[in-house]
């Protein structure tokens, strides 16, 4: 085998994931908010709310191609650099992605074309079905990968049968315990996603004086989206960490820094771990039971320590150590500005706090952060297994593949890849540097009645569209 090879093969399949999670992750949140916002504007016929669907539909639909394009990549890398993987799993792996093809492929296909092109052409409550069918479509998507995945994870339902994984019991893989504390974990990341990518629209609009009903809706429905929804996502993040303790004894030493098996366990909360010496420097510890704790919720359960496994079992340690503690920062980090600007919002103080506007504005990059390290978290502790406990990494890839070839490949998705980003970045911030201009004129709420129009007024409404705009 070609070691060189496999190497590549990793950092290509990492890279390509990580490039395609982005966007998936940011329209599934997305699309479940323009669902709210057309509800909105159907109870309340405010038209604040079809400027704002309208502006937001823009780049859901932007993101959305990014999402296509960079995800066609990933089913013909499991044929080209790992076909043993494909050939084993494939039984399984297979119906699958069938799954998500007729189930969220096909919604999305139905109904997208609706929300782009048939508002004038179709009901106002058809239209509110199709949006809600986009969203419902997205959400399947994320379901069957998250199956998928889990079952990578957990392999469960299955028997060998030439060298093949053939399944046995669909209901142990569709609805294993493990599928449903990881989906609903995904999901709620990607809603966060987008609540803190409205809310950071907002907080510049804001600051930048400009679109006054808009920014504020903006505002203060993401963050309090996000203020209820991050208590919920620590949730279902411990429960994953109960899967990953009772199934990957590895995974879950390596995120915890654990060198040796301890009963009660204490906590490292931070550390360097040093892999060659077997320890942990600058280490900074809880003392027990809070390991056992958190891992396990009991006071007095022994906790697996890395010693315990042989080394040629454990994942690279330092990935999954640093990346857990970065995903779980920037929870923290998205629950108290969720709930400080949540609270400052009921006291009608948050648009006056430039402090915090800031900060929300910056806080953009938090939820993309987070995803990805938990990604990282996931699929560097699962190794060396790519199905865990089965099929070695090593062992999935496919024959005889060259290091000239992987490397051909890998530059070419490099390069195409950032001329994609690239692109498709730039036109999604001139949308949002444009901002929510719609065909709507709405007076400003100080307006005087009967006065005058001024001539910024006039200047503002064939600029933007709307009075409102840079007041």
């Amino acid at each position: 085998m070609d070691m060189t090879a496999l190497l590549l093969s990793r950092i290509q399949f990492a890279f390509t994931i990580t490039f395609h999670i982005i966007f998936p992750s940011f329209t599934i949140g997305l699309a479940a908010w323009l669902t709210v916002l057309e509800a909105l504007r159907l109870a309340t016929g405010r038209p604040v709310y079809r400027v704002i669907f309208d502006f937001w539909l823009k780049i859901f639909g932007v993101a959305f191609g990014l999402g296509v394009v960079s995800g066609i990549v990933m089913a013909f890398q499991f044929g080209t650099n790992w076909s043993v993987l494909s050939r084993m799993s494939g039984p399984i792996q297979g119906p699958l992605l069938m799954y998500e093809t007729f189930t969220a492929f096909m919604l999305e296909a139905s109904f997208f074309g609706v929300l782009i092109f048939g508002r004038s052409r179709v009901p106002p409550w058809f239209y509110l079905f199709s949006t809600a069918m986009v969203a419902l479509g997205t959400t399947f998507s994320a379901f069957w990968i998250m199956v998928n995945n889990s079952w990578m994870q957990v392999p469960s339902g299955y028997v060998m049968e030439n060298g093949a994984f053939v399944p046995d019991d669909w209901t142990r893989i569709i609805f294993n315990s493990v599928v449903w504390s990881r989906f609903p974990h995904m999901l709620l990341a990607s809603y966060l996603t987008g609540a803190f990518c409205v809310a950071a629209t907002g907080a510049w609009y804001v600051l930048r004086k400009e679109f006054h009903a808009e920014s504020r809706i903006m505002l203060r429905m993401g963050l309090g989206l996000a203020a209820v929804l991050m208590p919920i996502q620590l949730f279902f993040g411990h429960l994953n960490g109960g899967y990953v303790n009772t199934y990957q004894p590895s995974k879950m030493a390596a995120i915890e820094g654990r060198w040796n098996d301890e009963k009660p366990a204490g906590e490292v909360l931070f550390a360097w771990p040093d892999v060659e010496s077997r320890r942990n420097l600058f280490a900074i510890t809880l003392p027990p039971p809070f390991g056992s704790l958190i891992d396990s919720d009991s006071l007095t359960a022994g906790e697996t320590g890395l010693n315990s496994i042989p080394p040629e079992n454990w994942p690279p340690v330092v990935i999954p150590f640093f990346s857990f503690r970065i995903m779980v920062g920037c929870g923290m980090l998205m629950l108290g500005l969720a709930w400080l600007g949540t609270y400052l919002s009921f006291r009608q103080r948050l648009e006056r706090d430039r402090f915090l506007l800031w900060l929300t504005f910056l806080s953009f990059p938090l939820p993309f952060i987070a995803i990805l390290t938990g990604w990282f978290t996931a699929e560097v502790g699962r190794q060396p297994w790519v199905v865990f406990g089965i099929l070695r990494t090593a062992d999935a890839l496919t024959p005889f593949l060259t290091t000239r070839a992987a490397t051909i490949s890998l530059l070419i998705f490099c390069a195409i890849y950032a001329f994609i980003f690239a692109f498709g970045m730039f036109y999604i911030y001139r949308l949002i540097r444009t901002g929510p201009v719609g065909r709507l004129f709405e007076a400003p709420r100080t307006a005087v009645p009967n006065r005058p129009m001024s001539l910024a007024s006039a200047g503002s409404i064939l600029e933007h569209g709307h009075v409102g705009a840079g007041e």
